[in-house]
């Protein structure tokens, strides 16, 4: 009894740990609510509809509702998780992913950098996600060009951007009217805070909040914000 007792309460500490770091945007069309999972796992709900964007381990999944859409951005498996996207899937999910995901998850409809999609009142465009310079060695990068996806996901006139594994690409410094930005910061993998933040800079969007940042120091993307009315939001996307 004590032991059931005590795995319920950390069952709860968890939940309401997530619960707390729930952000939720009004729009013309009804509220969109963003839980952080983990890392670049996230949930979103809006419209009485649950999107996942990039479910994957250690992310706790088994006790959330199940999706009515998968989005995915790249093949690695920290955004590509076959079987985390079994866990929250039922029947009737759709899933859309980056042309070179639909090798591995075969039910995927593909959409590619640059093509747009509309969804139950969302519209979803693919924007390219790449490494500029960082790779493994030399003459190769982590992430090349055309094969990953980061999504702007249009609902009720509100705009929210998703990097996906990227540095600060030209695509992602074009962006227009923005509204709330999930930006990605790790090295050697994608980039540095101060690159992050120079790069946010340049598309200015009205809320910016770093995701896929594990070992990276927040407080140098903030610092590099200073002043430029951009509002930085910090979220718990590793929880213990």
């Amino acid at each position: 009894m004590k032991l059931t007792l005590t795995l319920l309460s950390l069952f709860l500490l968890a939940w309401f740990a997530a619960a707390a770091d729930t952000q939720t945007f009004s729009t013309s069309a009804g509220p969109v609510k963003i839980t952080p999972l983990f890392h670049a796992s996230t949930l979103i709900e809006a419209g009485g509809k649950t999107i996942y964007l990039d479910p994957a381990k250690p992310a706790k999944l088994s006790d959330l509702p199940k999706a009515d859409l998968i989005l995915i951005t790249d093949i690695h498996g920290d955004h590509m998780d076959p079987s985390s996207i079994a866990t929250v899937s039922k029947s009737g999910t759709e899933i859309i992913a980056a042309p070179a995901v639909t090798k591995t998850v075969t039910n995927a409809t593909p959409l590619a950098n640059g093509q747009s999609k509309s969804w139950q009142g969302w519209t979803i465009e693919a924007i390219p996600a790449y490494n500029l310079k960082r790779g493994p060695e030399p003459g190769k990068l982590f992430h090349d060009k055309g094969r990953g996806n980061g999504y702007v996901l249009t609902y009720g006139g509100k705009r929210f951007y998703f990097s996906g594994d990227t540095e600060g690409v030209p695509e992602m410094r074009a962006l227009k009217n923005i509204d709330v930005a999930f930006v990605c910061m790790n090295l050697p993998y994608t980039m540095p805070p101060e690159e992050a933040a120079d790069a946010v800079k340049a598309f200015h969007p009205k809320i910016v909040i770093p995701y896929h940042y594990r070992g990276s120091d927040l407080s140098v993307f903030k610092k590099g914000l200073e002043g430029t009315g951009i509002e930085v939001r910090e979220l718990n996307w590793y929880p213990q």
